[in-house]
């Protein structure tokens, strides 16, 4: 359970209607290999030892005694095993029969956990046979396998050696109802909800029940098992297709149909716990209330699936919308910007780089929603020292193509003569050679925005903002930053989606070009006419410190977790030592770079990470990263 994850399994077994003896055998024999493969918590279906369509053979006095031996059975043959298991029971209580889920661990019942909410429309008629969960307080009973065991609903199961995981069962209908039990748990502290089910298939129905597992999940900010049954069951009338899905916060970690054994994922309560102490979206009360049970605390095997670009869907379909999402998002934040300010120009300084080809295309699809010409865009190329024919080629064609007014300013002259001024020799390429030229473009840009009229519009991204990749009043600053919540990875599909979409057609070739030059801020000379400053040689692959920004600043994760991840997604491609160096890199360059975050121009939000000292991230510019340092050191 090390860095908060939690094997979490729904399993299936093999049943035989009636068959109590045997459907505790497939019952145990799945629990023993729930904790072969690391298991922690099991969910299995709903009256699993009995079979769901039982029917009135639910009155039957044979069937019911023959239930609690098999019961009796599933605790003896399991009591070494330390895997928590909600298993499905009809269960007599007080003269009245509750569909019940039984959660046991070693030979021992930790709790009974009645169904609330009994369907009794359509197929379904289980009213004809069990009450609903009575109301009030969870209470002990006797005599349950020859234990005193606590029932009712609504109770929770908790972890002694792991405060954050605390359990919660319902059963099928509950999830259905619009005042599940889950609700209440959730608020009582629990962060992983099983569900036992006997949920039939017909068309279209699992796609209805796949988006309830998820919402629920998103909706509670907790981690859902849900576990159906399958094989075994009658077919008379219906077909049970043993769906099993595994949700976390609104993201499904794990689904299968049609098949029976195990489906195993980790569920991060962790990541939930953080998520509610930042959102507090769901108040905890009663925090005491539950059950305990132990856990031995290990390293969890992780095999959910951890995205190598998180910021970036990976299905064109998803990725195509995401990108149509975030260019109306920025466009339609400078529309209003430019309406407000009555600006009558835009002005872009164009490098014929992506982020500012990004900025660039933005401006024209709020310009097309303004109802205004193009001409209204001033493009502005700037050629230096390390300006090479490729990019001041790809930034005047693409102005050209765009319909934007287009200027060239070449500030050679200028950054010398600031050199004289300033007594710095032209032949040292330091930070001041370097951060003269960023300066003097910035200048050049706030003049002509004064001359017509109009607003510079920020070109630079939320990872050089995180790194801190930008000259302090240079690109650093505008009057408006288009790109500011914008992450690098996220920058090249942006402008790769409209190379593609088709409405300008002339604009593929120059934007292909565009994505095939390395990113550089050019400002070193040029060797033989090609690019001599590789952004990615100085401050490490963007690959690597988008996905540490995504896990560090979205969802607060040490630095060894965020490690774990990036070596789980990305281990393929970079090796531990390389994975290593650029975290470290990334941590001293974001808390150093903080002041320079703290005067951002105004800027869209348009994704959940923005560093914008406005709204999401407040932080002061001389906290110290020495905690943060000391353990990525300690990883070596």
């Amino acid at each position: 359970m090390k860095d908060g994850f939690i094997s979490v399994a729904c399993g299936a077994p093999k049943l035989r209607l009636a068959d109590c003896a045997y459907n505790a055998e497939q019952t145990f024999q799945m629990m023993r290999s729930a904790e072969k493969a690391g298991v922690k918590v099991l969910v299995l279906p709903e009256l699993g030892l009995t079979g769901y369509t039982c029917g009135d053979l639910f009155f039957q006095e044979a069937l019911l005694r023959d239930a609690e031996e098999a019961l009796k059975t599933v605790l003896e043959a399991t009591r070494n095993l330390e895997v928590v298991t909600a298993l499905g029971i009809p269960l007599r209580v007080h003269n009245k029969l509750y569909n019940c889920a039984v959660v046991i661990q070693k030979g021992v019942i930790l709790g009974a956990v009645p169904k609330t909410h009994l369907p009794n429309y359509g197929e379904f008629y289980e009213k004809r046979w069990f009450a609903p969960a009575p109301e009030g307080k969870p209470f002990f009973v006797d005599g349950v396998c020859g234990q005193t065991v606590l029932f009712g609903a609504g109770q929770l199961f908790r972890c002694r050696e792991i405060p954050e995981l605390a359990l919660g069962f319902e059963i099928c209908e509950d999830l259905w109802s619009p005042e599940s039990p889950s609700i209440q748990m959730a608020k009582k502290g629990a962060l992983l909800i099983g569900n036992l089910s006997a949920s039939n298939d017909v068309v279209g129905k699992d796609a209805y029940r796949r988006q309830l597992v998820s919402m629920q999940s998103a909706k509670l900010l907790c981690g859902y098992a849900y576990s159906s049954s399958g094989g075994g069951e009658s077919t008379s009338d219906l077909v049970f297709g043993a769906h099993q899905l595994i949700a976390e916060n609104g993201t499904m970690l794990a689904e299968r149909r049609f098949d029976g054994g195990l489906l195993v994922s980790e569920t991060d309560v962790q990541r939930l716990a953080c998520e509610r102490r930042r959102t507090q979206a769901v108040d905890s009360v009663d925090a005491g209330e539950g059950m305990c049970f132990s856990l031995s605390v290990g390293k969890t095997k992780l095999t959910r699936y951890v995205s190598p670009m998180p910021f970036v869907p990976e299905g064109k379909e998803d990725r195509d919308a995401r990108c149509r999402e975030i260019l109306l998002l920025a466009s339609l934040g400078l529309k209003r910007r430019l309406e407000h300010t009555g600006a009558k120009t835009a002005v872009v300084g164009l490098s014929g780089g992506l982020d500012s080809t990004l900025a660039v295309l933005i401006t024209g699809l709020a310009m097309k929603l303004l109802d205004r010409p193009l001409t209204d865009i001033i493009a502005v190329t700037m050629p230096c020292f390390g300006t090479t024919d490729r990019t001041k080629n790809n930034a005047v064609l693409l102005a050209e193509q765009m319909g934007a007014s287009l200027r060239t300013v070449d500030i050679t002259q200028s950054v010398r003569s600031h050199f004289r001024d300033i007594g710095h020799d032209p032949e040292d390429h330091s930070v001041t050679y370097e951060n003269a030229q960023a300066r003097e473009r910035t200048q050049v840009l706030m003049d002509i925005a004064n001359e017509s009229g109009g607003l510079v519009i920020g070109t630079g991204d939320l990872s050089e903002l995180a790194l801190g990749w930008c000259t302090y009043n240079g690109d650093h600053m505008s009057m408006y930053g288009v790109n500011a919540s914008i992450p690098k990875t996220l920058v090249r599909h942006l402008v790769g989606y409209l190379s593609q979409d088709g409405e300008e057609p002339e604009l593929h070739d120059v934007l292909e070009d565009i994505l095939d030059t390395p990113v550089s801020p050019e400002l070193l000379p040029a060797v033989k006419g090609e690019i001599s400053q590789r952004t990615e040689d100085l401050v490490g692959p963007y690959e690597l410190h988008d996905f540490f920004l995504y896990y560090i600043i979205r969802w607060g994760f040490a630095p060894g977790k965020v490690f774990r991840l990036a070596q789980h997604a990305l281990g393929r491609k970079y090796s531990r030592e390389v994975i290593l160096k650029w975290l470290k890199s990334f941590y001293r360059r974001f808390f150093t770079q903080q002041f320079k975050r703290d005067c951002l121009p105004d800027g869209p939000k348009v994704g959940t990470v923005s560093l914008s000292p406005r709204g999401d991230w407040r932080m002061p510019s001389d906290a110290q990263a020495a905690v943060w340092l000391a353990e990525v050191e300690n990883l070596k």
